[in-house]
Order: C-alpha cells, then structure tokens, then sequence
C-alpha cells in the first residue's frame, strides 16, 4: 500500500527548502537495490553523521541441535523476564531462511535506538501493550498484534508495562502478505481473509531537532554493531512511499470454514522465503453432519511445523498451556493427541488462538530452546 505522513515536496528528487532557505535532506529507503519497495524521507539533517562506532557483539544464535526428529514442547513462560528488549530477546529455533524467539522485555527502549540491517522482523505482542516509535511515525500496539518492521528500520518500543511477552521471528527475506491474496493490482482479494482496512500503518510523525550522542544498536549478519550519530534519527520532516512499518491484529484475521475440516493455508497470514505464517482465530467448527473437527494426522514431509499457543484451549492437544511452542518437525507424522478426535466430534466451535510458523528447511535448536523443553512431550501420544 501506498501511505504518507507529515511534509513533502510536489516531485521526488527536487528542492525542498526550511523556512530557514536551508535544504530538507532527501533519503532514499528502498530495497532490492532500486527495484523494490522504497519510501522517500525527508530529514533536518543528513542521516549520515557518524561520531563513534563501538565494540560490537557477536548475538548469532548457536546450534545445540542440528538434526532435531523430535516432536518437541518448549514452555515458553518459564523464559525469565529481562530489564533490557535486546537481552531479553532469545532464539530457540532458526536456519538459513528465519529465526523463531521469545521475549519478555521489562523496560522500554529508551536509552538506545535498535535496526536489523539484514532482516525483516515479525513481533507478535502476547502480553503488554505501548507504542512502536520508526523514524516513519508511531504505531500504538495493544495484545494479539503483529508488528511488522521491515529491514534497515530504526525503531524503539515504548511498553505501558513490565509484564510483556513477544514472539519474535527474523526473516532473511521479506515478510508479505500471500500473494494468492492479491489481485493483479495488488489489492486484497474479496475472498482474502482480511482488508487494507485491518491494517495499523504509522500516525504521529514526531520530528526531532535535537544534536548529541544517540546510540543506535544495529544487528548485521549476527553482529551488533553500536554506532553513535550526531543527530536524533527521528527527525523525519515528512515521507511517502511503499516500505514501512504497520501493524495487524490476529483478532481481525477472519477464519475460512467449511463442511469438513478445513487445511492450514486457509489460515494463512504472512509468508517469507521458504516459510509462511499462519493464525489460528476462534472460529465456528465444520458443519458437515459426520464432520470431524480435529485435525487428522498428518505427515510432515517437507516442513517443520511450529505452533504458538495464545489463547484459549487448543482442541487437537493435551497438556499444552499459554505460551508455549510446539515443533513437529519433518520426517515423522503427527497429528491429535489420543481421545482428542473422538471428543471433538460434534463440537460447535472453537475459542483458540495460535499462531503457526511452517518453514521449509530444517529448524536448529539452540540451548535456550533444550532449557525450556518439557523432555517427555514426544512420548505424549502413547
């Protein structure tokens, strides 16, 4: 979508003067080189005055699992809460495509600036709620939101509490809305499960004039880089164009059902490069006499498969409580816990809410991920 805020000049590349005579400093944010998505910024100063560059940290997740068959069950709120969003924020699973983490951030981020230069970011606000501060504008975010921060964006987060929990996913690639969603003029579909309308794009451009010291945290293929400029990096005038920052509420991702037991894609709701992600919203149950509203078994030959747990009682498994992350991974089938199929059947609608995460390619676990493990989820279906 196209969107703008705050003060342009008529055409792109021209002169764009202050009251002052000074000259407005153009930018240009584009991806994909000068072919894809890009947004033109106009800054009070040039977005390019570095005073200091610190000692960076290698933050790159190491594996303590490569080759995972195990179907595992990681409990998510047993991760303990941290002061600071950057700390706070742990990889369980990744590879080459994505990152999947938790976080549970205390403090808001106020002290520093933080960008991904490599990749984009998906935030999925759990608990808590505040207000998502980019140089494109803010975006007030409440629970069950997904923030969607595309790469190279400096952002801070501003939470009304201390008692926030996100799920984080990193992608090589961009994270875009299905393209069997869009028509050939790149409009949502009647039949897509949400509108333009659904979508919480940045407001409140705030301008800053201020000269300093301000530190921005900038992750670049595993490394964070601490870099000070000499000029607050939201003094942003105005902009227009096609890549920025906005937000989207599962609860306004409305479920396709059917008479029988419909399949994941229908819950589609993003997807990257060798991943999709998928919302799994209350929902009535399938309306065919005989219908079996669990899901059936099902064999994972080309994907890993990672569940989310939000809200709500999931009908196709036991023992599974908020916040916690399942993976089932490739190579082996799964499918609903023993006596879960049976006691679904007549059942006329469902309160759950999850997200779900399939990529393509093996997923890696790290030692976080083996820390909040439940060790004996995979014996579950006994």
């Amino acid at each position: 979508m196209y969107h703008k805020l705050g003060n342009i000049p008529h055409k792109r590349h021209t002169i764009f003067k202050k009251e002052n005579g000074d000259l407005y400093h153009e930018e240009l944010f584009g991806t994909e080189g000068f072919t894809g998505n890009k947004s033109l910024l106009y800054h009070e100063y040039p977005p390019t005055a570095v005073k200091e560059i610190k000692q960076a940290v290698n933050v790159a997740p190491t594996a303590a699992v490569i080759n995972n068959i195990e179907s595992r069950r990681l409990m998510g709120f047993k991760l303990p809460a941290e002061n600071d969003f950057l700390e706070s924020r742990k990889t369980l699973l990744f590879n080459s495509d994505l990152s999947i983490g938790l976080a549970a951030p205390k403090d808001s981020v106020k002290n520093y600036f933080y960008k991904n230069a490599t990749a984009d970011e998906l935030l999925f606000i759990h608990k808590g709620k505040g207000t998502l501060k980019t140089q494109f504008g803010n975006i007030h975010f409440v629970e069950g939101d997904y923030l969607i921060i595309p790469r190279g964006i400096i952002y801070q987060i501003h939470f009304h509490s201390q008692a926030n929990r996100l799920f984080v996913l990193e992608s090589a690639s961009p994270i875009i809305v299905p393209k069997r969603y869009l028509n050939n003029f790149g409009q949502l579909l009647e039949s897509a499960p949400f509108s333009e309308r659904d979508f919480k794009l940045p407001t409140d451009l705030e301008t800053h004039k201020e000269k300093g010291d301000f530190l921005i945290k900038i992750k670049k293929n595993g490394i964070l880089h601490n870099i000070v400029y000499a000029t607050h990096p939201f003094d942003v005038v105005g902009w227009d164009g096609y890549n920025f920052p906005y937000g989207f509420s599962i609860h306004d991702f409305e479920p396709i059902t059917g008479r029988v037991h419909q399949p994941p894609p229908v819950h589609q709701t993003f997807e990257g490069h060798n991943f999709v992600v998928c919302s799994f919203c209350p929902r009535l149950f399938d309306y065919h006499p005989q219908a079996i509203p669990a899901p059936y078994n099902h064999s994972n030959i080309d994907s890993d498969e990672i569940l989310y747990y939000v809200d709500g009682n999931f009908m196709s498994r036991k023992g599974i409580e908020e916040g916690d992350i399942t993976l089932h991974p490739a190579g082996i089938p799964h499918g609903p816990h023993p006596g879960t199929m049976e006691k679904s059947i007549g059942e006329k609608s469902t309160e759950e809410l999850a997200l779900m995460v399939d990529p393509f390619r093996p997923l890696q676990l790290t030692q976080t991920a083996l820390d909040l493990s439940d060790n004996s989820y995979y014996k579950s279906w006994l």
